[in-house]
C-alpha cells in the first residue's frame, strides 16, 4: 500500500483514471476548485470501491463520497469557507500544530506531506523553483498556496496533468532526491495513443477507397483492437522512461556526453540551453566538480530533443526505405493487422515516418540520448549510418530477446540489477556498433552483415560458460 495526495476529483479523466490503477492506493488527501478531502488512514479495498462508484456517476464531486467510509477524523471541506477546523487526525497526518486554517493553509500542508505519490491530475500549478517568482508560474489563482520543489517531502511527484510543477521546481525536486519526470513524459502515452489511432485509420481508408472494407467493418475492427494498442503505447512509454532511469544512473559519469549533445544542438540552431533550463557550461563544470550529473526532468528534455534530431535526420535520409526495417514498420502496428493487412502496412502513405519515428524511439531508448551524436562525433558519419550499424547490432546479438528477458524480472528482481545489466547491453552496442562502422563498407549492408556474423554469435553465446 502507498499513500497519495492528489489535485483533481473522481470525475476528472486523468485524476480518476490514475487513481484507479491500483487497490493499494491510500488517497489520504485531494483537493479540487470547490472540496478538499481528507482520510488520514483509509482502507485501500473499500476507498478503491468507492473511488470507481464516483469515477461511474455522470458528474461526481468529493462531497458525494460516502463519508460512512471515511476514517477516524476525516473531513470534506468546502474550500469557500473562510476558516477549516481540523481534527487531531488530520494535524498528524499533515503536521499541522494549529487546530484551525485557512483552506489555502491546508491545501499548502497536503503538497508538503509525508507520502509516496503526489498525483497532479487537475489545473493548476502549485510547485516552483526556489529562485523563481511566482509570477514565473505564470498561474495567478493558486499563488497562495504554491511552494517550492525543494520543500515536498513526497517520493514521486506524477504529472498526469500539464504544468502541475514548472521545470525549475521538478529540477529542485530532483536536486533534493525527490523522483520526477516532466509532465510531457508522464502525458506521451496520451499522445501516442492518438499517433497510432490515426495511422491505423490512415491505414484502412486506403482499403476502403478500394472497395476492400467498409467503414462499418473499419470500426468493429478498430474497437476490436482497443487493448492492444494501449499495450503498444504502454511498451513504448515504459522503454522511454527505463531509458531515463538507466541514464540517472550514470548521469554523472557521462555529464561531458551531455554537454557535448547540447552543444551538437546549438550549433544547429535546434536547442536553446536557456529556455529549457538546462545548465550551461559553467554550471556543468560545477556539476563535475561535485560528481553530479543531470536530473530526471533535464534528462526528460535531453532525450526529447536528442529523439526530434535523430528523427529529422532519418527522415532526410534514404534509410526508411531500406527493406530490412520493413519489422518496425509492421511491429508499429497491432498484431491482427501485421498479417491480414500487411500489404496495405507496406504501402502506408506515411510508411517512411513511421519507420523513421519506431527505429528512432527503438534506438535512442535503448542506447541513450548521447548514443547517436557520440557516434558521429568518433567516426565522422551521419545519423542514417549510425542507424543502421545500430540494427546491426541488435538483431545480430539478439538483443531485442535480452531485452525482454531483463524486463520480465520486473518486481523480481531489484530494480538497481536490471538497470546494470541494461547497462551492460549498452557496453556491447556501443563498443560493435563502433566496430561494425570502423571495419564495414559504407553504407552498412544491413542484410549481409547479420547474415554473416549472427550464426557466429549465436554458436558462441550458446557456449559462453564454457568459453
Amino acid at each position: 500500500d502507498f499513500t497519495v495526495v492528489g489535485c483533481g476529483d473522481m470525475s476528472g479523466d486523468v485524476f480518476g483514471n490514475g487513481m484507479l490503477l491500483s487497490e493499494h492506493i491510500k488517497l489520504v488527501g485531494a483537493f479540487n476548485h470547490m472540496h478538499i478531502f481528507i482520510d488520514p488512514d483509509p482502507n485501500p479495498k473499500a476507498s478503491f470501491t468507492e473511488r470507481r462508484r464516483l469515477f461511474d456517476l455522470p458528474r461526481s464531486a468529493w462531497s458525494d463520497y460516502d463519508k460512512s467510509l471515511l476514517s477516524k477524523g476525516a473531513a470534506i471541506f468546502d474550500r469557500s469557507s473562510k476558516s477549516l477546523k481540523l481534527t487531531p487526525e488530520i494535524q498528524s497526518c499533515f503536521d499541522i500544530e494549529s487546530t484551525s486554517v485557512t483552506p489555502n493553509e491546508l491545501i499548502t500542508a497536503m503538497l508538503k506531506a509525508n507520502i509516496d505519490l503526489l498525483w497532479f491530475g487537475g489545473i493548476g500549478t502549485y510547485v516552483k523553483g526556489a529562485i523563481e517568482s511566482h509570477a514565473d508560474a505564470g498561474d495567478r489563482a493558486n499563488d497562495a498556496l504554491r511552494v517550492n520543489g525543494a520543500a515536498l517531502r513526497c517520493k514521486v511527484i506524477g504529472e498526469g496533468a500539464n504544468l502541475g510543477v514548472t521545470q525549475r521546481g521538478r529540477i529542485d525536486f530532483a536536486r533534493a532526491g525527490g523522483r520526477v519526470n516532466t509532465d510531457f513524459i508522464d502525458n506521451s502515452a496520451g499522445v501516442d495513443c492518438s499517433d497510432h489511432e490515426v495511422n491505423i485509420k490512415i491505414l484502412f481508408g486506403d482499403y476502403i477507397e478500394r472497395s476492400d472494407m467498409t467503414e462499418k467493418q473499419r470500426n468493429v475492427i478498430l474497437e476490436s483492437m482497443t487493448d492492444e494498442v494501449g499495450l503498444l503505447c504502454l511498451e513504448d512509454n515504459y522503454a522511454q522512461t527505463q531509458s531515463i532511469s538507466v541514464t540517472e544512473s550514470q548521469a554523472a559519469n557521462v555529464i561531458d556526453q551531455h554537454r557535448r549533445l547540447m552543444r551538437t544542438l546549438e550549433r544547429a540552431d535546434i536547442l536553446n540551453r536557456e529556455i529549457e533550463f538546462l545548465p550551461d557550461d559553467e554550471q556543468i563544470d560545477n556539476l563535475e566538480a561535485a560528481n553530479e550529473g543531470l536530473t530526471r526532468p533535464e534528462i526528460s528534455v535531453l532525450l526529447a530533443y536528442a529523439k526530434n534530431a535523430t528523427y529529422e535526420a532519418l527522415l532526410a535520409s534514404r534509410l526508411p526505405d531500406d527493406p530490412l526495417l520493413i519489422d518496425d514498420l509492421v511491429r508499429y502496428f497491432p498484431e491482427p493487422l501485421r498479417e491480414t493487412y500487411r500489404d496495405g502496412v507496406e504501402r502506408h502513405q506515411l510508411r517512411r515516418e513511421i519507420v523513421a519515428t519506431s527505429v528512432t524511439n527503438a534506438m535512442i531508448n535503448r542506447a541513450g540520448p548521447t548514443f547517436v551524436n557520440e557516434m558521429c562525433e568518433r567516426t565522422g558519419l551521419n545519423a542514417a549510418a549510425i542507424t543502421r550499424a545500430f540494427a546491426v547490432v541488435r538483431e545480430t546479438f539478439g538483443l531485442r530477446e535480452l531485452w525482454d528477458g531483463i524486463e520480465a524480472l520486473d518486481n523480481c528482481a531489484p530494480p538497481q540489477l536490471q538497470i546494470r545489466m541494461l547497462r551492460e547491453i549498452n557496453r556491447t552496442v556501443d563498443r560493435v556498433t563502433l566496430w561494425f562502422l570502423r571495419n564495414a563498407p559504407q553504407p552498412l549492408d544491413m542484410s549481409g552483415l547479420i547474415a554473416e556474423f549472427g550464426p557466429g554469435v549465436a554458436a558462441l553465446a550458446a557456449d559462453l560458460d564454457d568459453v
